[in-house]
């Protein structure tokens, strides 16, 4: 998979290019921040050995909006707007410039990404579909795993002729599709999921649901093929357990036999792990953000659990309110923090008073 546009650079040519940066000199089991412009940085880490040793990136770059983004003297601002207003960051460059702009980040971010690793891209769907393309090309499009719709607001009402604006957008990769860290994270049931999905009530006012003591797929050798209770399972179908076990839990009261002698077995809502996460998330962003297009910190938790171990380090070089490198934090993580600008470098500082980590001013020269 290749995108063709004017001004597209080899890959080797920005390698080339990144090769070229000098070393910093840091220690790589330590967090970090570091003010400066991230394809600089991130080249200098892979002279600094950090070259395949970030399990998670996660980034929230520029959606090239041709807007700034500002603070003002009481409250963040998305864009531009009131004579007092200071800029946090410009978001103005050409398709073709920003396109450009995101891979060569993305060229250099797959060398440090880890066998193990997994990037999240954070984007809107304007410019979303072409970073798709990139990082297809980037990454390989057979570690893509998932395109995300992150549910971003409550619903507007504006009177422009087009639906409401509701989601933005997520594109998950890895760098080896049977290899990245993905830990399994389920959501918690609520009453209403418990009401819904175990809609029967034992004796004892525990709530519970059937399914099928068979499953698709026959069994050409072995018991969950043969006999169980004088019985064969349906053709196209295999005992979902040996025999030996399915009378184990019929024993213990955990089959349920119709009036026509057909069984099912019982799953019981307080032994429920939790659901799987699907691809449509509600994380609505905070209404007085520290820093303009501050993202849910209990998404970013959720990723973190998700794409990472304990040992992991994570990387977010657009750090911008540093809730990434906060959440990393709070779950016990090494991060990496990356930003240019002086307010977001401020934030993140006010933000870890109290923390141990380096800190750093990268300049090319």
């Amino acid at each position: 998979m290749e995108f063709n546009y004017e001004g597209k650079e080899s890959k080797d040519s920005i390698l080339k290019r990144a090769h070229a940066h000098r070393r910093i000199e840091v220690d790589p089991g330590n967090s970090l921040l570091i003010k400066g412009d991230n394809f600089d940085v991130l080249s200098s880490m892979l002279e600094s050995g950090y070259s395949e040793k970030i399990d998670l990136i996660y980034i929230d770059p520029p959606f090239n909006t041709k807007q700034s983004y500002t603070v003002g003297e009481s409250r963040v601002s998305t864009i531009s707007r009131g004579p007092k207003s200071h800029i946090a960051y410009s978001d103005h460059m050409s398709t073709q410039d920003y396109l450009e702009f995101m891979r060569e980040r993305f060229v250099i971010l797959r060398e440090l990404l880890s066998k193990q690793g997994s990037i999240y891209v954070h984007i809107d769907n304007k410019m979303g579909h072409y970073l798709k393309i990139i990082l297809d090309e980037v990454f390989g499009i057979k570690n893509f795993k998932n395109d995300i719709t992150r549910i971003k607001s409550n619903p507007k009402n504006f009177t422009r002729k087009a639906f409401g604006n509701q989601k933005d957008m997520i594109l998950f990769y890895s760098k080896d599709f049977n290899k990245n860290i993905f830990n399994n994270v389920s959501s918690h049931l609520d009453e209403a999921d418990v009401a819904r999905m175990f809609k029967k009530i034992d004796k004892d006012g525990r709530r519970y649901n059937t399914v099928p003591v068979h499953a698709p797929g026959e069994t050409a050798n072995g018991s969950t093929g043969g006999l169980w209770r004088d019985m064969m399972p349906p053709e196209g179908r295999h005992w979902r357990t040996d025999p030996v076990e399915l009378e184990k839990l019929d024993k213990k009261g955990l089959i349920e036999w119709s009036k026509n002698g057909v069984p099912r077995i019982k799953k019981y809502a307080d032994e429920h792990t939790g659901k799987k996460l699907q691809d449509i998330w509600n994380y609505i962003d905070p209404a007085y953000p520290l820093y303009p297009t501050e993202k849910n910190l209990e998404m970013l938790k959720m990723i973190i659990l998700q794409s990472s171990n304990k040992n992991s380090t994570v990387l977010d070089c657009f750090a911008g309110s540093g809730s990434t490198l906060f959440a990393a934090s709070t779950l016990g993580r090494t991060w990496i923090g990356i930003d240019q600008s002086d307010y977001s470098i401020k934030v993140i500082k006010n933000r870890f008073k109290g923390v141990q980590y380096d800190y750093l001013e990268y300049k090319l020269h």
